[in-house]
């Protein structure tokens, strides 16, 4: 039982948040060290102290996987570190992973009473502190195993809702077996998020874990090219299949000069720097772009974006230059890695866009065209379109320009399952409750559903398939 925390209300209420430390950005700037740096045990309880115990806590409703936040809290604050580890591993299988790259602002701490009037209660950082700590301790906290059911579940993809799905379902008692077309497993988190914010070892760690519960991996496995859904089911005999390959096709902008050497998706840019280890220059001596002494620009706002154009300045860009299209206060990214990108020195153009690259007689990029912007009405999104200025045309100096706009679904598997209904975008067709696909026994969740989202928000589709799918195991019915 957590001990109760005897401090007065209005006393909790006056303490004031405490901040996470960072490395200095003149030393960060230049080198992958992870840039949050965690909070110590002591400041880890005094935020802990901060939580007043709601009855109706709406840090829990507003998280995506459904943590029982409070408990976990309560745990930090009583001084027992593991057991808020294994209460929390009982709804997240990848805590480490979401306490450093969880919109929390958004999520859970957007939930927190205390933010409505003043800083809500850290859930990110204490998240991250008892991860760390069971991490450290070398004690972790696995959940139950049921006994086995006899029954099999193919999960195809190795990214936030794929991990989710089989540490829900593994605890269940099926068998899972997760395969992987990369030669890494994490999906986006080991290819698409750069070193600084999430370490490469924290992810092995949390599949590492996985593995102990009684996940098994494949990886070096394309579905839709190696083996087919079909083949998984009819010849391999799973007995559901759950697909979580996000959405990983690049977007471009369209406009002319594309095709000169120098222009990249943002995609294949981190995946490059993050499997080819050009983060750990003095240990790999990788062919990845050359950023040194040149300028780089980045087009887009959102966290890819920001994780591309911080990456181009470590990588010793002459600049590092974010363009996009609308104002900052409609910037997709993380606040947090806004106000990271600009103590590093990233300039910022808000309200520009490209319409055209430039380049030399050789091929090789020159020059950004751009046009300043205005905002119009609001779009689809909710957030105000951009508006040509006409005649406002100005010229950006750019050796490496990175497109990071978005990206869209992969057609490989959609294109060898035939019965599998798609929308016109190629996303795969899924019940938004149940995952549940046209085809029987075939679930789909997060990115290849939705399009591209946060990490906890495609978690949160892998929890909901994984309920769906044991419930099909369990009684038969479709």
């Amino acid at each position: 039982m957590a001990e109760k925390n005897a401090l007065p209300l209005k006393d909790r209420m006056k303490i004031a948040r405490i901040p996470m430390p960072e490395l200095d950005p003149s030393v960060r700037s230049r080198n992958f060290e992870e840039v949050n740096q965690g909070l110590e045990t002591a400041a880890a309880l005094t935020e802990a102290t901060r939580c007043i115990a709601c009855a109706k806590p709406g840090c829990v409703v507003h998280c995506p996987v459904g943590v029982k936040i409070r408990d976990v809290v309560a745990l930090i604050y009583a001084g027992d570190y593991l057991a808020a580890a294994k209460k929390l591993r009982e709804d997240n299988s990848l805590p480490a992973i979401t306490g450093r790259v969880c919109p929390q602002e958004n999520q859970c701490e957007g939930g927190c009473i205390l933010g409505k009037k003043g800083a809500p209660v850290a859930i990110g950082n204490l998240e991250r502190f008892v991860a760390d700590f069971e991490r450290t301790s070398g004690q972790l906290g696995l959940p139950a195993i049921a006994p086995s059911t006899g029954k099999s579940v193919a999960i195809v993809g190795s990214g936030p809702a794929g991990l989710s799905a089989a540490g829900d379902l593994i605890q269940k008692g099926h068998r899972v077996r997760v395969f992987e077309a990369l030669h890494e497993l994490g999906g986006v988190l080991i290819y698409g998020i750069p070193e600084f914010r999430l370490p490469k070892s924290i992810v092995k760690g949390e599949v590492d874990n996985l593995r102990r519960m009684g996940v098994e991996f494949e990886t070096n496995v394309v579905v839709g090219k190696s083996v087919t859904i079909d083949e998984l089911m009819q010849n391999e005999k799973f007995d559901a299949v759950f697909v979580a390959t996000g959405a990983g096709l690049p977007r471009f902008l369209g406009v002319p000069g594309e095709h000169f050497n120098g222009v990249y998706s943002a995609n294949e840019f981190l995946t490059r720097i993050n499997l080819m280890r050009a983060y750990q220059p003095s240990e790999y001596d990788e062919p990845v772009y050359d950023c040194r002494d040149r300028d780089v620009i980045v087009v887009g706002g959102g966290n890819t974006a920001m994780d591309a154009v911080r990456t181009a300045r470590r990588l010793g860009a002459r600049t590092a230059t974010l363009v996009y299209r609308r104002s900052a206060a409609e910037m997709p990214a993380r606040a947090e890695e806004v106000k990271h990108a600009r103590q590093e020195g990233i300039e910022f153009h808000m309200l520009t866009n490209p319409i055209e690259f430039l380049g030399d007689e050789k091929g090789w990029l020159t020059d950004a065209r751009c046009m300043k912007m205005k905002l119009g009405e609001p779009d689809q999104s909710g957030r105000r379109s951009p508006v040509e200025i006409k005649g406002s045309e100005f010229v950006l100096p750019a050796n490496v320009v990175i497109i990071g706009v978005g990206t869209t679904a992969n057609p490989l598997i959609q294109s060898s399952t035939p019965d599998l209904n798609t929308t016109p975008r190629n996303y795969i067709v899924a019940d938004p409750e149940t995952t549940r696909t046209s085809k029987r026994g075939v679930f789909a969740g997060g990115d290849i559903v939705t399009g591209g989202a946060t990490v906890i928000l495609a978690m949160g589709a892998g929890r909901k398939a994984a309920a769906s799918i044991h419930s099909y195991l369990t009684s038969g019915l479709w």
